[in-house]
């Protein structure tokens, strides 16, 4: 049996947060709590530790998205913000403070399901753009140590590229290890030796 999806609804309006509370209750079963008091919004969203958050605030201040940022950042669950107004700062600050969507002047019950679906959808596709990110930055890094430890031993053993990596790459055979963890030991090891 699937885990249902655990829902934080933040609104102080006990009409309107019933309204999304329908509106999720029609479109699926969702464990869903409602938070109707932005004081503590980090806290209170850190004890509950939803999956997904819908937030429907009338006008948003800049400590609401700031909490929101402490305990709903980006890399932590998606984020849906049902707002009656904005301006370009505003909507500037939700989105730097993690929220996946962002609707102005929209909460009406039909679309609260296709909103938490796009929300949902928006943040694994930054979740998979950021993991991807973080790859790439990693094999930079271990091809800027490889490069850095050849260039060591071409010096030290007056071989040329192509042999100081065929020697990295042997040692790192021998020893079970990945070429780069080699690569670091013996930058490691030139920098003691300097």
């Amino acid at each position: 049996m699937a885990k249902s999806i655990r829902i934080a609804v933040v609104e102080r309006d006990r009409e309107r947060a019933m309204l999304i509370v329908d509106g999720l209750r029609e479109a699926g079963d969702y464990e869903i709590s409602v938070i109707g008091d932005e004081r503590g919004l980090s806290r209170r969203l850190k004890e509950l530790n939803p999956d997904v958050v819908l937030a429907d605030l009338e006008n948003p201040s800049r400590d609401v998205l700031e909490e929101m940022a402490l305990a709903s950042g980006p890399l932590d669950r998606p984020v849906a913000m049902f707002v009656d107004r904005t301006d370009d700062q505003l909507t500037k600050a939700a989105i730097e403070a993690g929220v996946s969507a962002y609707i102005v002047d929209g909460l009406r019950k039909e679309r609260i399901k296709p909103i938490l679906d796009a929300a949902v959808a928006r943040f694994h596709m930054f979740a998979r753009m950021r993991a991807e990110l973080a790859a790439t930055k990693a094999a930079l890094a271990e091809r800027k140590t490889i490069d850095r430890a050849k260039g060591f031993l071409m010096k030290a053993r007056g071989v040329s590229e192509d042999e100081a990596y065929a020697l990295l790459r042997r040692t790192a055979m021998d020893q079970g290890k990945k070429v780069a963890e080699v690569a670091q030991a013996l930058i490691t090891a030139a920098e003691l030796l300097k």
